[in-house]
């Protein structure tokens, strides 16, 4: 059986949910913890700013990840600290650490550390098998993977074409089902596809 383990793509950190946990009046648990010095999983919080896609892609990973000990079988791509497991705990001061990083602009806050992450990866797993359950369709963190990491990169081919929603959900049912998708390499894959057809509403 492929050794294999997941990156995920980061959750928006700057929008209206991130607006919502930051808040420092606000009340909820969840905000109220992050609040807190030992602070809150990683992958709870982006759960929370991200929802249901977010969700789909920590619970398939953690269904399927097989990574050989005593490494992580998931890691979440971020903004300045590189790859980091979705137990990591973060607090209020740190998710405005990831606020400031924009992804998209090229900048080395974001890209230094993630190419280091990816290139100790590439070294120390050289024969695991990288699923990114994320976005092919810009460079933003494909680049950068597919220059340490080449063809081991792969993707879930019913990805293209999907919005977000359709992909968590999708992701959610194969967890349920414990169906894992098929994977395609990233290098050479089309980026932009046709819309697949709604799933079908589960009886």
């Amino acid at each position: 059986m492929t050794a294999r383990i997941f990156l995920l793509s980061p959750a928006r950190c700057d929008g209206e949910r991130a607006k919502l946990i930051l808040n420092p009046r606000a009340e909820f648990p969840l905000a109220c913890a992050l609040r807190e010095p030992g602070g809150v999983e990683l992958g709870e919080v982006f759960s929370f700013l991200s929802g249901l896609y977010f969700r789909g892609k920590l619970a398939y990973a953690r269904a399927f990840a097989r990574a050989p000990e005593p490494h992580s079988g998931t890691l979440v791509i971020t903004t300045e600290r590189g790859l980091v497991p979705p137990t990591a705990r973060i607090t209020r001061a740190d998710l405005c650490a990831f606020a400031d990083v924009d992804i998209g602009g090229a900048d080395e806050r974001y890209l230094g550390p993630l190419r280091r992450d990816v290139r100790q990866l590439a070294t120390t797993l050289p024969d695991v098998e990288v699923v990114l359950l994320g976005s092919i369709a810009t460079g933003k963190y494909v680049d950068t993977l597919l220059d340490a990491l080449g063809e081991r990169v792969v993707f879930p081919r019913e990805f293209v074409g999907r919005g977000d929603m359709s992909r968590g959900g999708l992701l959610l049912r194969q967890v349920r089902e414990g169906q894992e998708l098929e994977y395609i390499a990233v290098a050479g894959a089309v980026r932009h596809g046709a819309r697949p057809p709604k799933l079908a509403p589960i009886r």
